[in-house]
């Protein structure tokens, strides 16, 4: 069951990003209870979200909890992830990986973490090179930008 929630939760995510008006419904205080509820229930009908993940829709529509819903979601996948022993590690790259360079990074990720590696890979191209890559409470930078400051003090300190 947990793979179908999942795979409705993502269909739901979609959803809200490609519309502005779900984006306002879910986030404006504007809406009523019933207004919210009704709009929900029509959305997940006639997206096909029934089951567990509908009532839990129509539950938090109910409680005028739309807003939070994005938060659920990351709870979500972060309880759903620890359950099936799949750790989620925050990448950061100067360059968007290639498809060889993120199965390398996972596999290399999956001996350092000792369990399965999902990566959320975001690009900021002012490290100018290498990677960051964040696991739980463990951060490894090897950014080109962190090397030169740490270059750079040092040789304030000898000069």
């Amino acid at each position: 069951m947990l793979d179908k929630v999942e795979q409705q939760l993502g269909e739901l995510e979609a959803l809200i990003a490609e519309s502005e008006d779900l984006r306002r419904l879910i986030g404006s205080p504007v809406f009523s209870t019933g207004e919210q509820l009704r709009a929900i229930t029509a959305i997940a009908d006639k997206a096909g979200l029934d089951g567990v993940f509908g009532n839990f829709l129509k539950v938090v529509a109910s409680n005028r909890r739309l807003f939070a819903l994005p938060g659920m979601f990351a709870a979500f996948r972060a309880i759903s992830a620890a359950h099936k022993g799949i750790v989620t590690a925050e990448v950061t790259s100067a360059f968007k990986l290639t498809a060889a360079q993120e199965k390398e990074l996972k596999a290399t990720l999956k001996d350092v973490a000792g369990k399965d590696v999902e990566i959320d890979v975001t690009v900021d191209p002012s490290l100018l090179g290498g990677l960051i890559v964040k696991i739980g409470s463990r951060q490894i930078d090897t950014s080109l930008r962190t090397k030169l400051s740490s270059m750079k003090l040092a040789l304030k300190e000898v000069g």
